[in-house]
């Protein structure tokens, strides 16, 4: 499976990324290096890669193979950057926060790990350069989404 992807220049550090599937997003340097400050930064954008490739495994692990009712889901990642170039990050933490009613922790927990060590190929890239750790909190919903 070959993936495609294009960036072409607009002004200063501004690009317009442009995926194989016709998304496209703009991307921007900082100030500090010219940049205006208009878009994501290319290495944030791997780290928004790895949330969204690992919700998306643990939402349908979850829904369609668990059959658990999961009414919301939040991926925080954070990340530490090596001191000297190429700067690769070194140290990643993924906070999963996954809403429901009567989710199963040990369900949850199986998803998450599902992702992290089979299906998510963000995270088996990222964890040739980083350690990758991660947390889970559950939060119970009521019948209409509330607590």
């Amino acid at each position: 499976m070959t993936s495609t992807a294009q960036v072409t220049w607009v002004a200063g550090m501004q690009f317009v990324a442009e995926a194989g599937s016709g998304h496209a997003i703009v991307l921007d340097g900082a100030p500090s290096v010219g940049g205006r400050d208009t878009g994501a930064r290319p290495l944030e954008l791997l780290l928004m890669g790895l949330a969204g490739c690992t919700a998306m495994d643990v939402i349908f692990i979850l829904k369609q193979r668990m059959r658990q009712q999961v009414t919301g889901l939040e991926v925080k990642v954070s990340a530490e950057r090596a001191a000297h170039h190429p700067k690769v990050y070194t140290e990643i933490h993924i906070q999963y926060i996954v809403r429901g009613r009567g989710l199963a922790e040990k369900k949850v927990r199986r998803a998450i790990e599902m992702s992290e060590t089979t299906f998510c190929s963000a995270s088996a890239m990222l964890g040739k350069t980083a350690k990758i750790d991660y947390t889970y909190e559950i939060i119970e919903e009521g019948e209409h989404g509330g607590e």
